[in-house]
């Protein structure tokens, strides 16, 4: 990971729970990250939501679901 590069973390399961109910959301509905994006963890699979964290003035998190190429 480089200096610059967003820090990219795999939601546990229960995590994922937690986030699909706090926003009244499915799976569908996460914007998707493709499975050769060079920044994701190499154990990420395909269906895994990732956590997206940006440093800065204001700490900015996003999520994406992995999908095949």
């Amino acid at each position: 990971m480089y200096a610059l590069q967003p820090k990219h973390s795999k939601l546990k399961e229960e995590e994922v729970k937690i986030l699909l109910n706090k926003f009244n959301i499915s799976l569908g509905q996460i914007p998707k990250i493709k499975k050769s994006d060079p920044a994701l963890p190499e154990y990420a699979n395909e269906g895994d939501i990732i956590k997206i964290e940006r440093k800065g003035e204001k700490d900015i998190v996003y999520y994406r679901v992995v999908v095949s190429d």
